[in-house]
């Protein structure tokens, strides 16, 4: 495996060199970070009182409010003209996250996403299609940087033109897709109706993330493409893409243990939850140069798998994403996860795997409804076989929720598609009209 001395490294080793490098970078920050000085000083802790990696527990949240509020370079643990390459987040709702890299980031950069390719057995021999967003976006260059480490030839096409992606595939004889899981169903769906068959194209393997997927998603795009499809996990503000992926045992994403220390923590009081407890993943780089982060609220829902995996890597794993806690859905006092609703609507037959969740308020009452494409066949059937099958859905999404949920199933390609990361939730509670 690629760096396999780092890959299976004893975990009481792998223990000492986290301990080590915590240490080290906590009093990196402390000296150069005036952020974190601070934090750390209202906190009462001091590089010194880092004696385990308990101790880690009683180093103050980052959150990505508080990455907001020094930007763009406020969170700088190098000089300034040490810094060589820069990526935001979107900045969507409010100032960006800036994650800035030095040269020896960029190395490392490199080598985590090698370790995720080569989790697919990529190498010198394959054509990889890096269909992720390339620019501020952390995604494409990512990828890319990992694949021209294994050596790979690299296809930096982007996102978008789904066209001109399937020409690239047929063409150079494209081995590896990288994209968000929704766009390469979308690519099996465009494919299918330029008469091709999605099965046959020349792709062997696919790498996706930057959205939560279900396990029957992924059932889905291995169908339909004919590929094996492997889980990445990264965020911009650790690193982007390489902070975990799958290996071939498809159970559960191992973290890259050496560059980046776990924790998972109660959402409510951020107490420090075992091994195999669900929670808030947290997250601290113990190498990153030129932005450190000490632990990072992720807002992601998981919990660690400490038990040894059989493909030999001794890091942990954590479970595939379970939601998020800032996108969990509260429906009448209910607790719902857009992807529950997602994997109930990938188990039904005749329906498509795209589909749309609204949330809105009748009176003082939530209301929930799923839209979900019908097949052809199911679209060509008599009203009472859909009108059926909207029922049965209703009664495996309240057996699965616990709540009332209208389904509408809506004729084929009504439903927006999405070239990068999919929006399939519209909470109308949280409008307001002014007069």
């Amino acid at each position: 495996m690629w760096n396999e001395a780092a890959q299976t490294l004893p975990v009481p080793d792998l223990r000492a060199l986290q301990l080590e490098r915590l240490r080290t970078q906590i009093a990196r920050v402390y000296d150069r970070v005036p952020f974190y000085r601070a934090r750390l000083d209202a906190a009462g802790v001091t590089p010194a009182d880092i004696r385990s990696l308990t101790d880690l527990a009683r180093v103050p949240f980052t959150s990505k409010s508080d990455m907001r509020e020094v930007f763009p370079f406020g969170l700088l643990a190098v000089d300034r003209d040490e810094v060589v390459e820069v990526h935001m987040s979107s900045g969507t709702t409010g100032k960006p996250v800036v994650d800035a890299y030095t040269r020896g980031d960029l190395d490392l950069w490199s080598d985590v996403m090698g370790r995720t390719l080569d989790m697919g057995e990529v190498g010198d021999h394959d054509i990889v299609q890096n269909a992720y967003g390339y620019g501020l976006f952390t995604g494409g260059f990512g990828v890319h940087y990992g694949a021209e480490r294994l050596g790979a030839l690299v296809l930096p096409v982007s996102s978008g033109n789904t066209h001109r992606q399937l020409t690239l595939i047929q063409d150079f004889g494209t081995t590896v897709l990288t994209c968000t899981p929704s766009y390469a169903l979308y690519i099996a769906e465009y494919a299918a109706k330029q008469g091709l068959d999605p099965a046959a194209l020349p792709l062997r393997v696919g790498f996706f993330g930057a959205e939560p997927w279900s396990l029957e998603m992924r059932d889905e795009i291995e169908r339909r493409l004919g590929i094996r499809a492997f889980d990445i996990y990264g965020l911009t503000e650790i690193i982007g893409p390489g902070v975990g992926s799958e290996c071939a045992q498809q159970d559960g994403l191992h973290l890259f243990e050496d560059h980046f220390y776990p924790e998972i923590v109660d959402p409510d009081t951020g107490v420090p939850l075992p091994d195999g407890e669900t929670g808030e993943l947290v997250l601290t780089t113990l190498t990153r140069e030129g932005s450190p982060v000490l632990r990072y609220r992720t807002r992601d829902i998981t919990y660690l798998m400490p038990e040894p995996c059989p493909c030999g890597r001794t890091s942990r794993r954590i479970h595939r994403l379970m939601g998020r806690t800032d996108d969990m859905l509260i429906i009448r006092g209910v607790n719902v996860f857009p992807q529950q609703i997602e994997e109930v609507l990938l188990r039904v037959q005749r329906v498509e795997p795209h589909y749309r969740i609204t949330v809105d308020r009748d009176g003082t009452m939530d209301t929930l409804t799923v839209e979900v494409e019908m097949s052809d066949e199911l679209f060509s059937d008599d009203l009472a076989d859909v009108i059926a099958l909207e029922r049965a859905i209703e009664r495996e999404l309240h057996s699965e929720t616990g709540l009332q949920a209208r389904c509408v199933l809506v004729n084929p390609q009504t439903i927006e598609r999405s070239e990068g990361k999919a929006k399939r939730v519209f909470d109308r509670r949280k409008v307001t009209t002014h007069v």
